[in-house]
Order: C-alpha cells, then structure tokens, then sequence
C-alpha cells in the first residue's frame, strides 16, 4: 500500500538527497520538496527567520498544508510521495497528519550530529543555512522524540540510508 513519508532533519541532514534516492528506488514516487512550495509565493513571502513573524509561520504552515494535499493526491493515485520539509515539533507534524486524513504516514527523521549536519551544509555549493537553524537539532530532538524512524546518518552512504528506511517500513 502506498504511504506518504516525510523526510526530516535540519539543514545539512540529507533530507533533499534521500527523499531523493528513496523515490528512486519505488516504482511509482514523487519528492515534494516544501522549500519549492514556498518559492511559489513570489510576492510577500516570508521565510521563517523573517518579519513580521507571524506572517512567516502562517506561511510555514501554508507550504505544510499544501504539502499534505498534494502527498494526499499522489498517495490517492498509488504513487508514494516523499515530503522533504524541516518539521521540528508536534504542532507541525499534526498539520500533516491532517492533511493525509487516514491515509497512511511515515516519519523519518535524519539525524546525524550537528557537528556533521554543519559540516555537511558547510559544504553544499549553494546555500548554506545551517549556521543559522543549528538551534532547530534540540528543538527536533526533542519536540518528535518518540515519533516514527530516527537515523543517525553520519556514517551512512545515501544508499545505506534509504536500505535502512525500506528496512525499517516494510
């Protein structure tokens, strides 16, 4: 049966890369990318360290919802939708539990040190955030602690990691 996955972690943990090379593997996936639902709002849009706040966190839970709508259309049509997007708590995570109603949902949190998630951002040619959301490694610990599959992925080749999350959600 089709699910929905959500890819986690802070910038620099892989999330893009996996959500990736997992739809790679599926016969019939999509990767949502929520940073790309984001950019679609061209005039007025506001990122999470932008003002005025509540404007920018409406937005957050705006890329979110429509996330969930789209994982719910491709999971209705039998294709697997791999949703990359930094869900650091509860409160966002119910957003998409929401929006997928029953239909079935796998979290998956990337975890790698934040020493590695830095040096790892540190690296990518183009943006480079990590510095900036380093403080979201103990707010994720701890708002999803307990929530769907944490991996540890500093020691992982992206093949690794996606044979551990087929693995784990067979």
């Amino acid at each position: 049966m089709p699910t929905a996955f959500i890819i986690t972690g802070i910038p620099g943990a892989g999330k893009t890369t996996i959500a990736r090379a997992l739809a790679d593997r599926l016969e019939r996936a999509a990767h949502i990318e929520a940073d790309s639902l984001q950019r679609m709002v061209v005039s007025g849009r506001r990122w999470p360290h932008e003002e005025p706040h509540d404007e920018a966190m409406r937005q957050l839970d705006l890329r979110a919802r429509n996330a969930a709508m789209l994982a719910a259309n491709f999971l209705d049509a039998g294709i697997f939708p791999m949703i990359d997007d930094i869900v650091v708590g509860p409160r966002r995570l119910a957003v998409y539990r929401e929006g997928l109603g029953d239909r079935p949902l796998q979290l998956v949190v990337l975890a790698p040190p934040l020493k590695v998630a830095l040096e790892r951002d540190r690296g990518r040619p183009d943006k480079k955030v990590g510095d900036r959301w380093a403080h979201l490694d103990a707010e994720m610990r701890k708002g999803l602690a307990g929530e769907g599959l944490w991996l540890d992925t500093a020691n992982l080749s992206v093949d690794q990691t996606v044979d551990a999350i087929l693995a784990a959600t067979k």
